[in-house]
């Protein structure tokens, strides 16, 4: 199977369609129109019954609802949508998203800086940020995974063993006060442990002091591990003395291993915050000039391919992934470089509406007619570059 495929339409008709065919998705990225006042596309189509031409937050609003409802209609169980946008629609957009898919389903709201130094042009704030809103389909069975194997850092492991693994200490006890041997009594229970070696066990040895967990205030606390995982696991525990606010203690730490010890070939993640900065997943700058390297200066502001692969990376790695505003094409560009750097099989279907390009525009200077065209340029130029193929598919 391609890694991309393409559609040319309008996107609530195909939405429909797929619908209709019992198609779904694990993972939906939209950068719908921001809706700013000069080049909302759907403004005039939408009229009240009176005939009159209604605001253009409603007339933006109405335009999106069919689209998100028939989204959640495609989009699996276990699936995930996110959907850029600014503060222009930002608030009206999480109300629908509500009412779409539930208060339930929401999952968060990312900032995301893709221009660090922020707009210049006009009065006010030098704006800097969008926003992405994540829902669930099914909050409860979502497959999502809110971390990054990009986002760790050696530097966090800064010791070594002998055999040059990296990792560092993690108090064993569990610091968040909430868990304690009222609210967690069957972890509340004495460790044996020996400073001068560092050996740690769920029974008494030779040479070994009993260790009840306690926080720095001498007031009782409770392990993270269960006695069974402990006498699994007692290699990767350490006893050792700890200066603390009542003096010198012993206590036992876990070595938090950089790479796996299990012989699995999952990456170690972090887990991400909800500000996404420019040096993480790239800028409008660096999204023009990979587009730009890739297939010309055909789109004026696309997004990053660094956005879209974060994106990627919360999902498995054999997501069906859906955009239908496909814009520049980059969701099936990320997706592409995302399978190339991680063995992935994720496919995506892009869809774009053949709308005119702006006559001077960049596309309109290469020749291109509509956007649709944008998006095809780009996606076979994917498949020429880095492989998958590109199924092109009529409505």
């Amino acid at each position: 199977m391609a890694w991309n495929t393409f559609i040319e339409g309008d996107n609530l008709e195909v939405l429909r369609a797929l619908v209709d065919r019992g198609e779904t998705y694990d993972l939906i990225y939209i950068d719908p129109p921001y809706n700013t006042g000069s080049s909302f596309a759907y403004r005039d189509d939408i009229r009240g019954e009176d005939g009159r031409r209604k605001g253009r937050h409603r007339a933006w609003v109405e335009m999106m609802r069919p689209r998100l409802e028939a989204a959640r209609d495609v989009l699996d169980e276990r699936g995930a949508i996110y959907v850029s946008i600014d503060d222009n629609e930002v608030a009206y957009l999480r109300l629908l998203m509500d009412e779409v898919f539930g208060e339930a389903a929401f999952l968060a709201q990312v900032v995301v800086n893709l221009n660090a130094k922020g707009r210049q042009l006009g009065k006010g704030f030098a704006t800097f940020h969008e926003y992405l809103l994540v829902y669930a389909r099914d909050a409860k069975r979502c497959a999502l995974d809110a971390s990054s194997p990009d986002l760790v850092d050696e530097r966090d492991f800064p010791l070594m063993t002998e055999d040059g693994r990296r990792y560092r200490h993690l108090p064993l006890r569990n610091t968040n006060k909430k868990f304690n041997p009222v609210t967690a009594p069957t972890l509340h229970y004495p460790l044996h442990g020996d400073p001068a070696t560092g050996r740690v066990a769920a029974t008494p040895f030779d040479g070994s002091t009993e260790i009840k967990p306690v926080f720095g205030d001498g007031s009782p606390a409770v392990w993270r591990w269960s006695a069974p995982l402990v006498a699994e696991r007692s290699d990767d525990l350490v006893c050792r003395r700890l200066a603390g606010t009542l003096g010198e203690r012993i206590d036992i730490s876990q070595r938090d291993w950089l790479e796996h010890t299990d012989g699995g070939s999952t990456p170690r993640r972090k887990k991400l915050r909800t500000i996404w900065t420019a040096a993480e997943i790239g800028s409008t700058d660096t999204a023009v000039a990979e587009l730009k390297e890739l297939a010309g200066h055909l789109f004026e502001s696309p997004k990053p391919t660094g956005l879209i692969r974060r994106i990627l990376q919360t999902m498995p790695a054999d997501a069906r992934v859906l955009d239908f505003f496909a814009g520049s094409g980059t969701t099936g560009h990320a997706v592409a470089l995302q399978n190339v750097a991680d063995g992935g099989a994720r496919t995506c279907l892009s869809v774009n509406h053949p709308e005119a390009v702006r006559p001077g525009s960049n596309a309109d200077l290469a020749g291109l007619v509509t956007v649709a065209d944008i998006t095809r340029t780009r996606l076979r130029a994917v498949a020429e570059t880095l492989g998958g193929g590109l199924e092109e598919r009529s409505l």
